[in-house]
Parts: C-alpha cells; structure tokens; sequence
C-alpha cells in the first residue's frame, strides 16, 4: 500500500489529490492513437509530396522558373498571333467571297454555222454570269461579207430582248438548265 501512498503523494503534492489514474492511462491511450494517426497521414503526405516533386522535376527539367515563364509568356503570346491572323483571315474570305459573288462563274458556249456557207462553225454565241445568273451573252455572227458582235444582258437568268436559239441554248447551258 505503500505505493498507492507514494502515487498519492506525488498526486497531493502536484494539487491532483481527487485525479484517478485510471482516467490518466486512457487518456495517454487516447493521445498514443490519435499521434499515430497524424504521424500515418503525415508520413502519406511525405509520400504525396515526393511523387508531386518528381513530376515538377520532369516537368521542369533544364529549366528554371524565369524560362518557364518565359516559355508560358511566348505561348500566350504566339496563341494571341494566331487569333489574330485567323480573324484576319476570316475578313480576307468574306471580301473574296463578295468579290467572287459578282465574277463570272458560269459560261455557256454554242458554236453554230450562221449562213451554212461558210462552214467550220465560225459564229458563235457565248453566254457569261455570276453566281446570281446575271451578266451578259454575247453573240458573234461571221459572214462572207465580215463579222457581226452583239450583246444582251442577263439579269436574273432572263433577257428583256428575245433570245435566238443558239443564244438561249448558250444561256441554259451556262445557267445549267441544258439537257434536262
């Protein structure tokens, strides 16, 4: 009993007369698991933080911050060019569009002997228009006595003068109309 006197002792004397060691030693069971929980999640963070290490050093390897910044400014930079030259671009394709819309784009051609005398089929009526079907037909007639050029315009994929036949042939082929 002694002991108990002695452990009552040194408990009188530190002012914990009332403490039960019994609270104590499941007090210091809990503390005992709690730290090795913490040194177990800390020891996993050691090994989180060796394996994220690992990666920035491939990531990094022969370069220093200040390059890398560079290189990530030089990125921003080069993707910035390109938005631009494709906005650019963009612009250029609307205006050749524009442009194109109105050229000549369809051609129709129907070469005929006008006189049946001359043969080789030297007259000809040629049919050209955009992608609206307007332009104009031309007509060249060859005789013996020279060469005769007419023109109508097309608007539309009509004439307001009558067409002859060769000139309305030249128009549904240039239009696309021929054969159907």
């Amino acid at each position: 009993m002694s002991t108990n006197n002695n452990g009552s002792k040194i408990l009188s004397q530190i002012g914990l007369t009332g403490f039960d060691l019994g609270y104590a030693v499941i007090a210091l069971a809990v503390l005992s698991v709690i730290l090795l929980i913490v040194l177990v999640l800390l020891i996993i963070q050691i090994v989180k933080s060796g394996k994220l290490k690992k990666r920035l050093d491939m990531f990094l390897i022969g370069k220093d911050g200040a390059s890398l910044e560079q290189d990530i400014i030089n990125l921003f930079e080069d993707n910035k060019n390109l938005k631009n030259s494709s906005e650019k671009n963009k612009k250029d394709i609307r205006i050749l569009y524009k442009k194109v819309e109105s050229s000549f784009q369809k051609m129709g051609l129907v070469k005929y002997d006008a006189f049946n005398q001359m043969g080789g089929q030297l007259s000809f009526s040629l049919a050209l228009l955009d992608e609206n079907n307007c332009g104009f037909i031309i007509n060249s007639v060859h005789s013996t006595e020279g060469c005769y050029s007419y023109t109508k315009e097309i608007k539309n994929g009509e004439c307001k003068i009558s067409l002859g036949q060769e000139e309305a042939e030249a128009l549904a082929i240039a239009i696309g109309e021929a054969g159907e």
